[in-house]
């Protein structure tokens, strides 16, 4: 059985957890993706964060 991809498009502010940066997974799409889940990731830049930014 074929199953249809589901594709979502999502604008994130990219956060900092300690060292590392983070892109947290909005809670609507919970179900759908759910841990051990493979999606594919693309980033485009929309925005470069400024020097003064923290």
């Amino acid at each position: 059985m074929t199953q249809k991809q589901k594709i979502y498009v999502i604008t994130k502010k990219v956060a900092k957890h300690g060292q590392q940066a983070v892109i947290v997974i909005p809670k609507f799409l919970q179900q759908d993706l759910k841990p051990k889940t493979v999606v594919e990731v693309r980033f485009t830049v929309v925005k470069e964060a400024e020097e003064n930014d923290k």
